[in-house]
């Protein structure tokens, strides 16, 4: 019975989960990111830090675990080998993690059960921690650790000592004789399906998280490869085209993000170039990686220019075990993927990079 209603029912849930996960507002998005900018600006340790970082300075950003209970309805079980593995690679080569919220899925799960069932991860975090490495900014699904007066306990359970939770940071670099700031945050702000909205968290608790246990759908299959910008992105990226010498990186919707363009957008893009120049043999490779992720008859987006200061770390709990994140490392910020391979050894693969530099003067455009 339960194959036979994943077969009827899995596509639908996925086009539903996609089309109304998420009810963005433009004016609410962008009060708030413009409030949280200037709070953490003005008055730094109160709701984000800022850090100044040179060169020498490495980040990984990571961001949507939603680490459960290890049961059908955890999304994270599948991702949890490629977690662990990119945390040793990141903690031997002295990188300061920043998890960008949604590290735990608390709409779902009783904190007891997370704790319990996340042993292994708490700890691989624990040692960003001991080496004054880690940044915790909270998410939707884990307001928890901003508004509940347990929440201090319980992260000295989980990691030794009571660490400080954050709504942003900003990572503030020389470029050049200018500035860049590098503004982070989970990026659920003024999404009215997320900002504090309980219906939302009981309608998860309490109807989709049993419902996807029985069923063993993860909805949340690779976007980086077959998908335009979700509704969301797009404003997060309206407000950050608005700023001077500024990027913003995000979470939130799963749905990784690099200098303003998906996978498939930037394919569009290097397809648009390819054919002005009349390149044959990048022609041929992208018509053969486009058509892997269209459907007969899809039209081409139109792109418009883009300035390229807008970011999404993606999330650790695709469907296929895949992570998405965000590197930045010796003046240069990339998108990365951990992926299962030979004998299920996670792997880490480059997927774009660019300087940082080229922020503040580079334009991607289609036409």
């Amino acid at each position: 019975m339960r194959k036979l209603l994943q077969r009827l029912l899995s596509a639908w849930i996925i086009r539903m989960s996609n089309r109304f996960g998420s009810r963005p507002d433009r004016k609410r998005i962008h009060e708030a990111l413009s409030k949280l900018y200037k709070t953490i600006n003005q008055d730094p340790g109160k709701r984000g830090l800022i850090f100044e970082i040179t060169n020498e300075d490495k980040f990984i950003i990571l961001s949507d675990q939603h680490k459960g209970a290890r049961d059908y309805a955890d999304d994270f079980s599948l991702s949890e080998k490629n977690y662990l593995k990119a945390l040793q690679y990141y903690n031997e080569k002295d990188f300061h993690y920043i998890n960008l919220g949604d590290s735990e899925e608390l709409w779902e799960n009783l904190m007891e059960s997370v704790i319990k069932h996340n042993k292994d991860t708490f700890e691989a975090e624990k040692l960003f921690i001991n080496k004054n490495r880690f940044t915790k900014i909270f998410g939707n699904h884990d307001l928890y650790w901003d508004n509940d007066p347990l929440a201090g306990f319980n992260l000295n359970r989980i990691y030794g000592k009571k660490i400080r939770i954050y709504e942003g940071a900003i990572l503030r670099a020389q470029i050049g004789e200018n500035k860049l700031d590098i503004f982070l945050t989970h990026g659920h702000q003024g999404d009215l399906q997320s900002d504090g909205n309980w219906f939302s968290k009981w309608f998860v608790s309490t109807i989709w998280a049993p419902l996807q246990a029985y069923l063993q759908i993860n909805p949340n299959t690779p976007a980086y490869d077959n998908q335009l910008k979700t509704v969301h992105n797009t404003m997060m990226y309206s407000w950050i085209a608005e700023q001077e010498n500024m990027a913003l990186i995000t979470g939130h919707t799963h749905q990784p993000v690099f200098a303003s363009l998906t996978h498939l957008e930037r394919i569009y893009v290097k397809l648009d170039r390819a054919q002005k120049e009349k390149n044959v043999k990048d022609l041929e490779f992208l018509e053969v990686e486009l058509h892997k992720r269209i459907k007969e008859g899809d039209k081409a987006p139109r792109l418009g220019k883009y300035q390229p200061s807008y970011f999404n770390s993606g999330c650790c709990c695709f469907n296929d075990g895949d992570i998405t994140g965000i590197e930045i490392e010796s003046g240069m910020i990339r998108l990365i993927k951990w992926s299962y391979h030979e004998n299920d050894i996670p792997k880490r693969i480059l997927l774009e990079e660019m300087k940082l530099s080229d922020l503040s003067d580079l334009k991607l455009f289609n036409g």
